[in-house]
């Protein structure tokens, strides 16, 4: 009987090891499976893919040399797409390397593979706007605000992937990053956002009733003074004007008016970071994006309305700034969530990944995005025709380097259905007389619709 129940518990305690053994070799198997990519794709035998543009034109090769590419090519792209260095991070291939590499368990490494990333930017258009920088330094981004689809991404000072940039110390401060993604004070861009929190206060009737007199400068309760533009002042302005002529005593007054927690919960509504609150990072296809930052304590001090203002430390990626004018421009107060990636190949051609269109966070009602892109619509009829779109914006002044420069932004969105292209442009230490943004806007919008309507 002992000898019976003793081959039993060997039989349990064999069956115990086995199911173990397998178990073992079952997590083994999946993790070649799932963890080989990465491998690989570290290995100094990697052989990598390609990455192309919406029309098959050809933004990362491994092989690339001056050889077979214009000696200029890629430096558009050079650091929104990057390359296999390791010089630079937060890139498109650097942040989806695993999925370029050329290898499979079957048949090992493949140099002539199929993997490849399919991406949604127009590499002509791309090369168009950035030449229309021409001196100026920068950042241009553009996407389809029903679709998704970013179109174009240009930062200047660029690098040109085909010098092999071993001189990194040597390159223009920025080069190796793609300021649309990071942040930078936004100026009076800012004000759209101080502007939906003043019509869910007060409605846009009640908002449009409103009237703020600018004689200049406007001087707060504090004794601190709020400076306009024009010395001469604007007079008596409603939102309309006041946004039109970006007057900075108008605004003051404004948020003087509204309730800390009104513009705290807009401001918060929208992604911005109030505070020191958490930031959340926008994760744009492996690619991180920042998420805008703000001060607000008190209405009726200097840097809460500077604040509301785009300036003291309020801070926003000119990425985030075009989604927010996804929300406008489609009226419903959502979202539409950027994206880089079209879709994925693997090594023997296989489809392994398709982008949709998705949403993000609803920013604000879609009656007050509706209200929103009426004024802005007014801006662009009344002071930006010259752009030759019916545009709906907002300009921006921003005093970076503690006033001893200034940068120029535009944000804003195309209203027709047939080329619905959502913006941010910002131009470095901006000169009168020289490139403005609304020129490069324009510049922009004629070569997606010549490209996209070819």
């Amino acid at each position: 009987m002992k000898s019976i129940q003793s081959i039993r518990r060997g039989e349990r305690l064999i069956i115990l090891i086995l199911i173990v053994f397998f178990l073992g070799m079952a997590i083994l198997v999946w993790k070649v499976v799932h963890e080989s990519a990465f491998y690989m794709s570290h290995s100094s035998d990697v052989t990598l893919g390609m990455v192309y543009d919406r029309k098959e034109q050809v933004l990362f090769d491994p092989n690339a040399s001056t050889e077979t590419y214009d000696p200029s090519y890629f430096i558009d792209v050079g650091n929104v797409i990057g390359d296999d260095s390791g010089q630079m991070t937060n890139t498109l291939v650097s942040e989806n390397i695993e999925d370029l590499q050329n290898y499979s368990l079957i048949f090992g490494a493949t140099p002539h593979g199929n993997a490849a990333i399919y991406s949604t930017l127009d590499h002509s258009v791309n090369q168009t706007v950035y030449n229309a920088f021409g001196s100026k330094n920068g950042a241009a981004i553009a996407y389809n605000y029903q679709t998704g689809e970013i179109l174009v991404c240009v930062s200047k000072p660029s690098v040109n992937v085909l010098d092999e940039y071993t001189n990194v110390s040597e390159l223009p401060e920025g080069s190796l990053i793609c300021k649309a993604f990071y942040e930078t004070v936004p100026g009076s861009t800012q004000k759209i956002a101080t502007t939906a929190a003043a019509l869910e206060e007060y409605g846009y009737d009640g908002l449009l009733s409103r009237s703020y007199t600018c004689n200049g400068i406007y001087t707060t309760k504090y004794n601190q003074q709020i400076k306009c533009h024009d010395l001469n002042g604007h007079g008596a302005e409603n939102i309309i004007q006041g946004f039109e002529n970006s007057c900075n005593p108008f605004f003051a007054q404004l948020v003087q008016d509204l309730p800390l927690d009104r513009l705290i919960s807009t401001y918060t509504q929208m992604g911005i970071s109030v505070n020191g609150a958490k930031q959340n990072v926008i994760d744009i296809d492996g690619i991180s994006s920042f998420s805008a930052s703000a001060l607000l304590t008190d209405t009726s001090d200097f840097d809460t309305m500077w604040s509301c203002m785009g300036q003291s430390e309020t801070l926003a990626s000119p990425c985030q700034m075009m989604m927010w004018e996804s929300a406008i421009a489609n009226a419903t107060g959502q979202v539409t969530m950027p994206h880089l990636i079209d879709h994925k190949t693997s090594v023997t051609g296989k489809t392994t990944y398709t982008a949709k269109t998705s949403y993000g966070d609803t920013i604000f009602s879609a009656e007050i995005a509706s209200e929103l892109k009426q004024i802005m619509r007014q801006n662009g009829q009344d002071r930006y025709a010259s752009i030759g779109y019916p545009v709906g914006v907002k300009s921006g002044t921003a005093q970076v380097e503690n006033g001893a420069k200034e940068n120029s932004l535009l944000v804003g969105f195309n209203d027709d259905p047939n080329l619905p292209i959502a913006f941010c442009v910002v131009i470095e230490d901006r000169v009168s007389g020289e490139l403005s943004t609304s020129d490069l806007v324009s510049t922009m919008l004629q070569a997606l619709d010549s490209s996209l309507h070819a």
